[in-house]
C-alpha cells in the first residue's frame, strides 16, 4: 500500500502517557462518528498518527490496520441488527481488495498529494450536497427494487486502487458512491460499507507489512476504536433516513476538509 507524501513526524521514540491518552481520546472519538454513518474515517485520524510515528509510511500502516479494527467492530454490530447487503458486500469486497493491492504497486508512480485534493474535494461536494436546505433523501438515494451490482464492482475497484495509492481505505468515498449509483438504502449502506472497508483494510496492512507498520500505535488506536465503533454503530438504527443523511454529510464534509489538509501540509 502506498503511504501518503513524507512529512517529519514529530516523535521519534516512546510516546508519553499523555500523548496515548490524547491519541486514544481521538480514536475514540473518529471511531464514534465512523461508526455511526457507516464511515471508517482514516483520513481524518490520519494526521494524528502521523505525528506520532517514527515514520510516515510505519504511520499509514498504523492507521490502515486502526480502520480495519474499527470497522470490524462497526460491522459486527450492523450484523446483528441487519444492515449488510450481503449479496451487495460479496460483490464489492473482492474487486476493492484487488484494486487496493494493484493501488499499492502504483503509489511509487502516481502523485499522492495531487489525489488527496481530488479526493478531499468530491468528498466536500458530496457533503455539502447531502447538506443543501431541503433536500431530501429521495433526490439522494437513486429509487432501486435491487442495488445495482456492476456499479458496485466498478466502484469498489475504482476506489480501491485510489485509497491503494494514497494509503486509504476511503469508505467516505465508498458511502455516497453506495447511495448515488449504487443504489443502496442508507441505513444498509452504512452497515455494507464498513464490512468492506473491513476486508480493504485488511489487505492494506497486508501490503504494509514489507514497509513497517507502527504496532504501538496500531494496536492502542485498535482498542480505543472498539468502543468508539460500537457506540456509533449502535446509534445508527436511532436516526431518521433523512437525520442520517445529513448526518453523513457533515462527517463527509469533516472528512473532506482534513484530505485537503493533509495534502496542503505535505
Amino acid at each position: 500500500m502506498g503511504a501518503p507524501a513524507a512529512r517529519t513526524p514529530v516523535a521519534s521514540g516512546a510516546l508519553n502517557a499523555l500523548e496515548l491518552a490524547a491519541f486514544c481520546a481521538w480514536c475514540f472519538a473518529v471511531a464514534a462518528a465512523g461508526g455511526l454513518v457507516g464511515l471508517v474515517l482514516g483520513n481524518v485520524r490520519l494526521p494524528a498518527v502521523l505525528l506520532l510515528a517514527t515514520s510516515p509510511a510505519a504511520g499509514a500502516g498504523a492507521n490502515i490496520g486502526i480502520s480495519g479494527v474499527a470497522a470490524f467492530t462497526a460491522a459486527s454490530a450492523h450484523v446483528r441488527a441487519g444492515r449488510i447487503d450481503w449479496p451487495l458486500f460479496v460483490w464489492m469486497a473482492p474487486p476493492s481488495m484487488l484494486g487496493a493491492i494493484g493501488g499499492g504497486y502504483l503509489s511509487g508512480v502516481l502523485p499522492g498529494d495531487v489525489l488527496l485534493v481530488m479526493i478531499g474535494a468530491v468528498l466536500l461536494y458530496f457533503g455539502i450536497d447531502l447538506l443543501r436546505p431541503g433536500r431530501r433523501a429521495g433526490a439522494v438515494v437513486r429509487a432501486r427494487s435491487e442495488p445495482d451490482l456492476r456499479a458496485a464492482v466498478l466502484v469498489g475497484a475504482l476506489i480501491g486502487v485510489l485509497g491503494g495509492v494514497v494509503g486509504l481505505i476511503l469508505g467516505s468515498l465508498r458511502m455516497p458512491a453506495l447511495l448515488r449509483w449504487v443504489g443502496e438504502a442508507p441505513s444498509r449502506a452504512v452497515g455494507t460499507n464498513v464490512a468492506v472497508g473491513f476486508c480493504v483494510g485488511l489487505a492494506g496492512v497486508v501490503g504494509h507489512v514489507p514497509g513497517g507498520i507502527e504496532w504501538t500505535l496500531l494496536v492502542v488506536g485498535g482498542a480505543a476504536s472498539i468502543p468508539g465503533a460500537l457506540l456509533g454503530a449502535r446509534l445508527t438504527g436511532r436516526l431518521s433516513e433523512a437525520a442520517l443523511l445529513k448526518a453523513i454529510g457533515a462527517v463527509l464534509v469533516v472528512a473532506g476538509c482534513a484530505t485537503l489538509a493533509q495534502a496542503l501540509a505535505a
